[in-house]
């Protein structure tokens, strides 16, 4: 017998997202409350993020509302900052209750960051269903604390049941951005947006949404030897370094960007791309398809970009360079890769294969779950 449930997306649920602090929350929330505005057109929707961190202008940038709380991570280094720990929790909680209250949520989803812990420990506390989204292979404090009060727990790899309840954990894959689907399609557009010469390989330099030390002074080490193999460079070196490297805006074929808000005409642009391992620059990059030659970070909980790294390397589908061996090994890799367009086939092909483009749209499908909204299904 069939059984067939009126679905009204016409509702105006009330949904918050909260995650923030870098480029790899913000920006998953906001693909995921684009796939549930789709869905659910008279949907209101809003952020919850850290004072003075970058959420608070990038979701407005998004075309969404967001609510600031007064909080921060714990130093792992003891610092005078970590004293006004206790203070700022206490205030994010009571923010974040203020902020339930008024805007009664029928849902709540975090994907990281500080603002995440108090918006859903306090959503959870009061039976408000809620979602993490997981992106690493091994979850920061917030969410490994968040596992066991919320209802759902979205993830991108294998073996997370070390650390959440295996009966909530759905293997989705991370958000990525729509713009980035089809982006060969937008190529010839790229160049122009960016100013490039179509004759000339681009290479693509990422650190972070901040940036990040080493890549930074490698490039700056390795500028005149990447311009002898007849590339342009586009270098995004972060907000936290661009007064020190703007200067090479002024060098032939360089570009150096603070932060690159148009990023798919920026991976559309790109013959090769040289990127720190963070979960989602891997997830978008396996979108892209496009040659990477990854230098993860190893200052984070468990080296787990290198892990990241790692994995793509293990199927042929990307370059790793350890930082630690980059004034070894990065000349060599790099003449290997820029003179072999076998090669760089390959590892664009393999890496495409990995790419998991539905899920944001799985994501959104397990928040619906908790609306309570449910397809039409055989009984």
């Amino acid at each position: 017998m069939k059984h067939t449930t009126v679905v009204d997306y016409n509702k105006t649920y009330h949904i918050i997202l909260s995650g923030g602090g870098t480029g790899g929350h913000i920006y998953p929330a906001v693909a995921i409350a684009n796939e549930l505005k789709q869905r659910f057109p008279n949907a209101k929707f809003l952020f919850v993020g850290a004072k003075d961190r970058m959420e608070m202008d990038k979701v407005p940038e998004a075309g969404y509302k967001i609510h600031g709380l007064w909080i921060s991570g714990i130093q792992r280094a003891w610092t005078l900052k970590n004293l006004s720990f206790p203070f700022k929790l206490i205030s994010s909680l009571w923010g974040a209750k203020k902020i339930i209250a008024k805007f009664k949520p029928d849902v709540v989803i975090g994907t990281g960051g500080f603002a995440s812990g108090p918006l859903l420990h306090m959503a959870a506390a009061k039976g408000i269903p809620s979602l993490i989204q997981e992106q690493n292979s091994f979850p920061g404090i917030t969410n490994k604390l968040l596992g066991k009060k919320v209802s759902k727990i979205c993830v991108a790899y294998d073996g997370l049941e070390r650390f959440f309840p295996a009966n909530k954990i759905i293997k989705t894959g991370n958000p990525v951005r729509a713009d980035l689907l089809h982006i060969n399609e937008k190529r010839s557009a790229a160049l122009k947006t960016f100013q490039l010469d179509a004759e000339k390989k681009t290479i693509l330099v990422l650190g972070g949404s901040l940036g990040a030390r080493r890549i930074n002074e490698l490039l700056e080490k390795e500028l005149d030897f990447l311009l002898t193999h007849n590339v342009q460079v586009v270098w995004q070196c972060g907000k936290l370094y661009y007064n020190q490297y703007k200067i090479y805006n002024h060098t032939k074929h360089i570009q150096v960007h603070q932060f690159i808000n148009d990023m798919a005409s920026a991976y559309a642009a790109a013959d090769i791309i040289i990127s720190r391992a963070g979960a989602i620059s891997v997830s978008e990059l396996c979108i892209v398809g496009k040659p990477v030659i990854f230098i993860p970070s190893p200052n984070v909980a468990e080296d787990h970009q290198t892990k990241n790294a790692q994995a793509i390397a293990n199927e042929q589908a990307a370059i790793l360079i350890k930082e630690s061996d980059l004034d070894v090994d990065f000349q060599n890799k790099f003449i290997q890769l820029i003179v072999a367009p076998d090669k760089q086939k390959a590892l664009a092909d393999n890496i495409k294969k990995l790419a998991r483009e539905n899920a944001t749209k799985d994501i959104a499908d397990q928040v619906e779950q908790l609306l309570g909204v449910q397809k039409a299904k055989t009984a």
